[in-house]
């Protein structure tokens, strides 16, 4: 009883969901939550937790089995019936993903269940690896009219493989060539001709602005050939229409660039390695504008990666040109690139912003030309951006988790990670103690104890009416000096 009226308690949440009684809904909901981390579904509360008893027959227990039943493939679920009249349905994280309804496939999201579009299913299939882009079979691309033997020689002079063995088999161990000599999605981006037409979207545009608008073009390129001479002349193009400072300490002489180098190259691979290549109709851009260069690349962060873990944890979209694109030594260990990026920019002083949607991922470096070269150059704050599709809103994620950590350490606070974590949402937004609470996932009561703490302390307030206000940082620059 105790055990139950806790788990009411804490209110719905991305693994509980309350329903008031068995309707067409419930196979959807246990789609949502096998297709996600599993959860808890109780029948007889109403969503604000009001116990709404049931009278639990053998009749509702074999509806509830015969809804499920329709689940494909088949699940097994755990029902427990309590005394108050709720039936209490355990669903496990599925093993056998992604299980669909006669509605359609469904999956949990923070606390609700969502349909399915097409392109989530694909991406939803994807993360599970069931189905990878780069490794699909390419039917118009054959071995004997579209092998590039230029690139297929220079991708094996990069990663110091022996030419000995025949370029079909060599293809093939790689990957790249089926067993009927059709080039896989990889093995066109690679060592085919004419990317441009058997792939489009896989084009890489490259774009120099007057200015700070998207309005008066000065030099355009598009590149359309391998994957490795898009990226290398993607960074050169940046390089030629950026400047080069220099600061001279003694009888040394430093360069200083618009853009630090191995962030600017890690971005671009980046682009090109993790992209979503199944969201046609969209290429890979690299803008140039007087005071920023900005790197484009469809598709937002891949499923299984969660907000908190980017930077932190790799889940690669596509693996093969992944695995390519480290043979060639033009990327290192998995998940190190956006730390590279952050290094070098934060090292040379760059500011920067990395932003994400749901289908675009932006690193923008604005030029340092533009902000004056320094001497004692300051450090810049960097801001990380998740733009929200669906409420159009901007939250701002200031990266650097030891500013964040330093006010938590300055005042020894425990669950410091939760503290950590609040505060960099709280950054540059406008959010209410509910908008946290949906966003962070925690508990809004448990929440409120957080927030309380860090008002108490002086380190954020409350601005505006109950209702409609948000709470900020407050004493900032004191906390972190």
């Amino acid at each position: 009883m105790k055990q139950l009226e806790q788990l009411i308690a804490t209110g719905e949440g991305y693994q509980l969901e309350f329903k008031e009684n068995i309707d067409k809904s419930l196979a959807k909901e246990v789609c949502a939550f096998a297709n996600a981390d599993g959860g808890i579904l109780l029948i007889g509360v109403t969503d604000a937790g009001k116990i709404k008893s049931l009278n639990i027959t053998n009749e509702l227990r074999s509806r509830v089995q015969d809804t499920i039943n329709q689940i494909e493939p088949k699940i097994r679920v755990e029902i427990v019936a309590h005394g108050q009249g709720i039936l209490q349905i355990d669903i496990p994280k599925g093993a056998n993903r992604h299980y669909s309804c006669s509605d359609g496939f469904y999956l949990r999201i923070g606390p609700n269940s969502q349909k399915l579009g097409r392109n989530e299913i694909i991406e939803l299939f994807q993360s599970e690896g069931l189905i990878q882009f780069d490794r699909l079979e390419h039917l118009r691309a054959d071995f004997l009219s579209y092998f590039d033997r230029f690139a297929y020689h220079n991708f094996l002079t990069k990663a110091k493989i022996s030419n000995q063995i025949e370029p079909e088999q060599l293809l093939k161990n790689l990957g790249c060539l089926t067993e009927n000599n059709k080039f896989t999605n990889a093995g066109v981006l690679f060592f085919s001709k004419s990317i441009d037409f058997l792939l489009n979207h896989a084009v890489c545009s490259c774009i120099l602005f007057n200015g700070t608008e998207r309005v008066n073009i000065l030099d355009r390129k598009n590149y359309n050939t391998n994957m490795l001479d898009n990226i290398d002349n993607a960074v050169n193009f940046v390089k030629a229409h950026t400047t080069t400072a220099y600061k001279i300490e003694k009888i040394q002489r430093e360069e200083i660039h618009d853009v630090p180098e191995i962030a600017l190259r890690e971005a671009i691979v980046n682009a090109f390695c993790h992209r979503n290549y199944f969201q046609e109709g969209a290429n890979i851009s690299v803008e140039i504008f007087a005071d920023r260069v900005v790197v484009v690349s469809p598709g937002g962060l891949p499923s299984g990666l969660h907000q908190e873990e980017f930077g932190y944890k790799s889940v690669r979209r596509n693996h093969l040109i992944a695995d390519l694109l480290a043979r060639a030594g033009y990327i290192e260990k998995a998940g190190t690139g956006i730390g590279r990026i952050r290094q070098d920019a934060e090292q040379n002083h760059c500011r920067y912003e990395i932003n994400y949607t749901k289908d675009w991922f932006t690193v923008t470096f604005y030029r340092q030309s533009s902000e004056k070269i320094l001497d004692n150059p300051p450090n810049y704050p960097v801001r990380v951006g998740v733009n929200e599709i669906n409420d159009g809103e901007n939250v701002g994620v200031t990266d650097g988790e030891n500013i964040y950590q330093h006010i938590v350490n300055q005042y020894n606070l425990s669950n410091s990670d939760k503290y950590v974590a609040i505060l960099k949402h709280i950054a540059g937004n406008k959010y209410n103690a509910q908008k946290l609470s949906e966003i962070l996932n925690i508990n809004k009561r448990t929440l409120e104890r957080y927030l309380h703490k860090l008002q108490q302390l002086g380190i954020i307030e409350f601005v505006g009416a109950a209702k409609n206000g948000y709470y900020k940082i407050n004493n900032w620059g004191k906390s972190i000096n």
